[in-house]
């Protein structure tokens, strides 16, 4: 149970100008004020570790940590997180010295330090994260948080449901060891393709293309359509968009932060 916010504390953010602890979650995207206010009466809100229940606390949120029913929340402005649709023949870096068409030829120059979480091959297409929060860029991209990541994939071949439940169950061996789908499902099939539905937690390279590649059934085309609990949704291909506060939080206590 954390203890209540000190006094001490509390006197110290107030010296150096700290802001109002409601408006630090209303700008956090928690809602207003009002709403707000009733978070932290309701006893759900910590300051650095301590249980907060004072409508009067002013804190530092750069120095100072503010958790939500246990969630750390994030409320740096500078930071910006972005969702991209990538198209097929597009690399997932920033340059190219081949001159070849680059996630900057689609996000621009607008966000300083902005960087991809995470890749898709070449001819690969959807999902892609951007972020300048370097803190949630390597807990996003860290093994250890085994973030979930969802694909829809075209297959050469009727792959039966017995094979998929296999790949879930049992596996596949690849030259670099075993690996299991967390999930497959079949959403079409006829007698020369069949598009499935694959979630797993591996970052491996072209890790979905060598699973199926493995067991016979080249992949024909292949789309990432959730990183953790972002969604693609009817994003356009080529585009990209801004994630909410809601949505931001949402991905950072999803990789422990």
């Amino acid at each position: 149970m954390p203890h209540a916010y000190s006094q001490a504390k509390k006197a110290h953010a107030s010296q150096n100008e700290g802001i109002r602890l409601q408006k630090v979650l209303a700008q956090a995207g928690f809602g207003s004020r009002r709403k707000c206010e009733e978070m932290i009466l309701d006893g759900r809100v910590e300051v650095d570790g301590e249980l907060c229940t004072e409508l009067g606390t002013r804190v530092d949120p750069k120095r100072q940590q503010v958790r939500v029913d246990g969630s750390r929340i994030r409320i740096n402005t500078r930071h910006i997180t972005l969702a991209l649709n990538k198209p097929k023949r597009v690399l997932s870096t920033m340059d190219d010295p081949k001159g070849r068409y680059t996630l900057r030829d689609i996000v621009g120059d607008k966000y300083e330090r902005i960087f991809h979480m995470g890749r898709l091959d070449y001819d690969s297409e959807g999902l892609i994260l951007m972020t300048n929060d370097g803190e949630l860029s390597q807990h996003v991209m860290h093994p250890k948080y085994e973030v979930e990541k969802t694909y829809v994939a075209t297959l050469d071949g009727h792959l039966s449901g017995n094979v998929c439940r296999r790949l879930v169950r049992t596996g596949v061996q690849l030259d670099d060891g075993w690996i299991k789908l967390d999930q497959c499902s079949i959403i079409d099939a006829h007698h020369d393709t069949t598009i499935v539905k694959v979630v797993l937690h591996s970052g491996k390279n072209r890790i979905v293309r060598r699973i199926f590649g493995a067991i016979g059934f080249p992949v024909r085309r292949l789309v990432r359509t959730q990183i953790g609990p972002i969604k693609l949704g009817d994003l356009k291909s080529g585009s990209y968009r801004v994630l909410s506060s809601t949505e931001v939080r949402s991905l950072s206590k999803a990789v422990g932060l």
